[in-house]
């Protein structure tokens, strides 16, 4: 499975291939649950427990109003919305805003989308909440039983494709409108660097250059990264232009939440570098998301790009 999703292999995992396949029989006896012996965990949970696999549809749900076209109940679950990430001097920063809608109403103003996966890696969400948050737990076990079964880590490459199974798997909700849609982002640690992918609802993955947003305000975060962004940025000055963006998106698309200076909500703020994963602590956040409040009391609409005159 690991030359699989490290993409050294080709051919659906777990095919055709025994040692592949982690369906090897348990000793003489044992019990079916103990004689699966497989490094994912989710075909592991999938083969005893389907039903708990994120975007699972309950029997007796609420049916389509129309073919396609998915019901008030799953339009009015809340929804996340704007993950940014850039790649900086040694590694990545992911941030991401903290408000989830439902339809035209703020559900929640203190949301957390972007989270650890494992010692160098960190994923962010856009989509349907509760969904999200299960591919979020799912992934952070299925790296961490892998390591376990196999003794090493997957490389950055392969945890991107194992992400990718994971969202592909999502499909069939996904169509009924619990769609889900990762960030995923880590170091490197081949090359030294920080890498970014971005998913669509069928699978992906598909590797980004330089920044990346997605989410409601994805179009406006970008439009901001692409005047602000500069190569071998510091991790601090990426921090400094993810927030920038997510305010430049805040100010476009309203499902998108700014810095909440009197409920002290700040965005969320992580770094990916050799060091490993870093979650800012909340007074490093509020540093930042202050500076730029500060400063678009001068100038509402951000900072200029810097020109040159030929």
């Amino acid at each position: 499975m690991g030359s699989f999703f490290d993409g050294s292999e080709a051919g659906p995992p777990y095919a055709g291939n025994p040692r592949m396949s982690g369906r090897g029989q348990g000793a003489a006896g044992s019990p079916p649950f103990l004689g699966l012996q497989t490094s994912s965990f989710t075909d592991f949970l999938a083969s005893h427990s389907p039903g708990l696999l994120p975007g699972r549809i309950m029997p007796g749900a609420p049916a389509d109003p129309e073919p396609g076209a998915p019901s008030q109940t799953v339009r009015n679950l809340p929804h996340a919305t704007t993950i940014v990430a850039a790649i900086c001097d040694g590694g990545v920063v992911l941030a991401g805003d903290r408000r989830a809608t439902a339809g035209n109403v703020i559900a929640k103003r203190d949301v957390e989308k972007v989270f650890r996966s494992d010692e160098f890696s960190g994923m962010g969400y856009a989509g349907t909440g509760s969904v999200g948050i299960e591919f979020v737990r799912l992934f952070q076990v299925e790296l961490e039983h892998y390591e376990k079964m196999e003794g090493r880590s997957l490389s950055l490459e392969g945890k991107a494709n194992r992400l990718a199974w994971m969202v592909r798997g999502n499909l069939g909700a996904a169509m009924q409108g619990l769609i889900v849609v990762p960030l995923f982002v880590g170091y490197d640690e081949d090359t030294d660097q920080g890498r970014i992918f971005s998913y669509d609802v069928a699978g992906g993955p598909y590797e980004e250059q330089r920044f990346y947003s997605i989410g409601s305000g994805s179009l406006f975060a970008r439009g901001a990264l692409k005047k602000l962004y500069l190569d071998d940025m510091s991790p601090a000055d990426a921090a400094l232009a993810c927030v920038q963006a997510l305010y430049d998106a805040a100010d476009d698309d309203s499902a998108t939440g700014g810095p909440d200076l009197p409920r002290r909500i700040f965005p969320v703020i992580a770094t990916i570098t050799a060091d490993g994963f870093r979650k800012l602590p909340e007074s490093e956040a509020a540093q930042i998301a202050e500076q730029v409040v500060r400063e678009r009391l001068a100038r509402p609409d951000g900072p200029s790009a810097a020109l040159r005159n030929s």
